[in-house]
C-alpha cells in the first residue's frame, strides 16, 4: 500500500507520517519510509541524530543507478540516459518490491531501528547550495517518482511518503501514485486553503483523500474543521507529550504514546487497508502513461533527443502479480 502525507508547511505532516510509520512497524508490517520533502526532517522524526540524518544517501545522487536497474531488458528503453522521471515500466523492466533486497535499496535505503522493530528509510536528498538558482526541486523527487512507477506492493506492505509541503506535489504526476493520501490540516484558514487546492486537483484523477486534523485543542477547533472539510475529515489529533519528548531527543517506547493518538493511528491504518479493495491497476497504469506522455511533449523529448512516447508498452499493465526479470 502506497500512502502519502501532505499538508502545508508546519502542519505536522512529518510528525504524523513518522507516527504512522512507527505504528505500522510496531504491528510487524514491512515498511519503506520515504522523505520527499524539500525540508527533510523525517529521519529526525524517526529518531536519527544529526550525524545519522546527514549520512542518509540521496536518491537523486543515485539516479543513474536507479534508471539502469529499472530499465532491465526493456527493448523500448535502449539506455538509462533516455529515461525520465515518468518513464513507465514495460515488458523486460525490473520492478521493485517492498520486502526484497536489490541494488536500488542497497544504494539508497538505510535501516532505522524503532524500539524492537525496524523500517527502511529513503530520502530524496536536501537542496544543496549548488542547486540554488539553477535547479528545480522536482528534479530531486524524480527518483522517487520513477521508483513508485516501478513498485508493486501488496496489502500488508507499506510505502509511506512524506511529500513536499503545500500543493507543489501536483507539479508532477506523483500525486496519482498513492492508494491513500492523508492531508494534515490545522484548524486555520491557511490549513483549509491547502485542503481545497488538493481536493480540486485530485478530483479529476480519482485520488483518495482524507483529512487528519492536527493541533486540535477543543470543540471550537473540531467544529471549524467539520464545517470546512465535511465528510473528508477522518480523525483529529491533539497535543502529545510523547512527541514533545521525542523532539527533545528523549523518546519513550512507542507503546507509551497517548491512547487517543494511538486510536487515531489505528483509524488511519484501517482506512489505508480498506483502500486495497478499491485498487485499479489498469487506471493506475493509464495515469502513469498519461503523465509520461505529457512530460515527454512538454520537455522530455527535447532534453533527451528521442521520442519518449516510444517507451510506452501498450500491452503492459502493472499489477500486484506482475512478473519481472531479476539481475543475474
Amino acid at each position: 500500500m502506497k500512502i502519502a502525507f501532505v499538508g502545508k508547511g508546519g502542519s505536522g505532516k512529518t510528525t504524523l507520517s513518522s507516527l504512522f510509520i512507527r505504528h505500522l512497524a510496531a504491528a510487524r508490517l514491512p515498511v519503506i519510509a520515504v522523505d520527499a520533502d524539500i525540508n527533510q526532517h523525517l529521519g529526525a522524526a524517526l529518531g536519527l541524530d544529526e550525524t545519522e540524518d546527514a549520512a542518509l544517501p540521496a536518491m537523486g545522487a543515485h539516479l543513474p543507478l536507479i534508471k539502469d536497474y529499472l530499465r532491465g531488458s526493456n527493448p523500448r528503453i535502449p539506455s538509462a540516459e533516455s529515461m525520465i522521471k515518468t518513464t513507465p515500466p514495460g515488458e523486460g523492466s525490473r520492478l521493485l518490491r517492498v520486502g526484497e533486497d536489490n541494488p536500488v535499496y542497497q544504494a539508497c535505503a538505510r535501516t532505522v531501528k524503532l524500539d524492537d522493530s525496524a523500517v527502511r528509510l529513503m530520502a530524496t536528498g536536501p537542496f544543496t547550495e549548488s542547486d540554488l538558482g539553477v535547479a528545480c526541486y522536482h528534479s530531486k523527487v524524480g527518483a522517487v517518482e520513477l521508483c513508485l512507477n516501478h513498485l508493486v506492493d501488496g496489502r500488508e506492505e507499506y510505502v509511506v511518503v512524506d511529500m513536499t509541503a503545500g500543493s507543489d506535489s501536483f507539479a508532477s504526476g506523483m500525486f496519482t501514485r498513492f492508494d491513500m493520501t492523508f492531508l494534515v490540516a490545522e484548524p486555520t484558514r491557511k490549513g483549509i486553503a491547502v485542503y481545497r487546492q488538493y481536493k480540486e486537483y485530485a478530483r479529476d484523477f480519482g485520488v483518495p483523500l482524507k483529512v487528519v486534523g492536527n493541533k486540535v485543542q477543543g470543540p471550537e477547533d473540531l467544529a471549524f474543521l467539520r464545517d470546512e472539510v465535511g465528510d473528508d475529515l477522518l480523525v483529529t489529533v491533539g497535543h502529545s507529550d510523547w512527541v514533545r519528548a521525542m523532539e527533545k531527543g528523549r523518546p519513550a517506547p512507542f507503546r507509551r504514546l497517548e491512547e487517543g493518538n494511538r486510536h487515531a493511528l489505528q483509524t488511519l491504518h484501517r482506512t489505508a487497508d480498506a483502500a486495497y479493495g478499491r485498487r485499479d491497476w489498469e487506471r493506475y497504469t493509464r495515469q502513469m502513461v498519461h503523465f509520461h506522455l505529457k512530460n515527454a511533449e512538454s520537455w522530455g523529448n527535447a532534453k533527451t533527443g528521442v521520442d519518449l512516447a516510444a517507451q510506452v508498452d501498450p500491452s503492459f499493465v502493472l499489477f500486484e502479480g506482475t512478473a519481472a526479470p531479476q539481475p543475474a
